[in-house]
């Protein structure tokens, strides 16, 4: 059975992948057990360039795997669409860096302009060709300050719609239903299927 190959090498973006592709049968697999497969360097414009990019340079590498790739960030309409692709590299820091930055330059602005929405790009690759790329999206708004304790990434300041809680305080079963990543997912889930069906019967 040719293994499904998770390209990322965030522990949490790996535990959202495996929930948001529980019932593939596959046998899972990550870029630690690959050592040679180099960092793919995100300099892409666009989501879905950055998605492809992840998928395609192991994809190259390890002809045998089907390889899931992701690209995700947060888009603030008052921002002009920061930080984007740019969402993990927003500040010098990591997520609580990113979000003290985010929080200041949103401070003053109030609730009905501070509209965001979490975006999400999923690229499907085997033996170096793009299979499919599925995009999620996940609507809401910026708290002016971060709550909660769950999750990473911009989770504890951003409210989905139809919520009062952050993403932080709903945990990550409310998350994985109403996510940018698993919405993409539920979107490829049929393709990964297929592919791994086409897969085995090359092998």
């Amino acid at each position: 059975m040719p293994p499904l190959l998770l390209a990322t090498r965030n522990p949490k973006k790996l535990a959202e992948l495996r929930r948001g592709l529980r019932g593939v049968r596959a046998r899972c697999e990550t870029l630690d057990a690959y050592p040679q497969v180099p960092p793919v360097r995100e300099d892409g414009a666009t989501f879905d360039a950055n998605a492809l990019k992840k998928a395609l340079g192991p994809s190259r590498r390890l002809p045998d795997a089907l390889v899931v790739a992701e690209d995700s960030g947060l888009v603030v309409t008052a921002l002009g669409g920061a930080p984007g692709v740019r969402s993990a590299r927003f500040s010098r820091g990591g997520d609580a860096a990113n979000n003290r930055k985010l929080l200041r330059l949103l401070r003053g602005v109030p609730a009905a302009r501070r509209g965001a929405a979490f975006v999400c790009v999923v690229a499907v690759a085997w033996r170096g060709r793009r299979l499919g790329l599925a995009r999620g999206e996940c609507r809401g708004t910026i708290a002016e300050a971060p709550r909660g304790a769950t999750g990473f990434g911009y989770d504890p300041v951003f409210i989905p719609r139809g919520f009062r809680r952050t993403f932080a305080e709903l945990g990550p079963r409310v998350k994985d239903r109403l996510s940018h990543r698993g919405f993409a997912l539920r979107r490829d889930r049929p393709l990964i299927r297929a592919a791994l069906r086409a897969a085995r019967r090359a092998a």
